[in-house]
């Protein structure tokens, strides 16, 4: 079983959510500024609104290494 707060598990998610923000599409329970602020703490990057594309390139980094 994978463990939800495992932060390659917690990148996979945040990058496909980000994807889709990046498209235009929006969530109801988490804006932008919480889905940046949730991928700063695993990268370690701050992130400004509507930096989305640069936030998956970060997440895809780290998943790499």
């Amino acid at each position: 079983m994978l463990n939800p707060s495992d932060p390659k598990v917690q990148a996979v998610f945040l990058k496909g959510h980000l994807k889709l923000m990046s498209l235009g599409m929006k969530n109801s329970r988490m804006s932008g500024k919480q889905i940046l602020a949730a991928v700063t703490k695993i990268t370690g990057k701050d992130y400004k609104r509507g930096q989305y594309e640069k936030a998956i390139q970060d997440l895809e980094r780290m998943q790499n290494e």
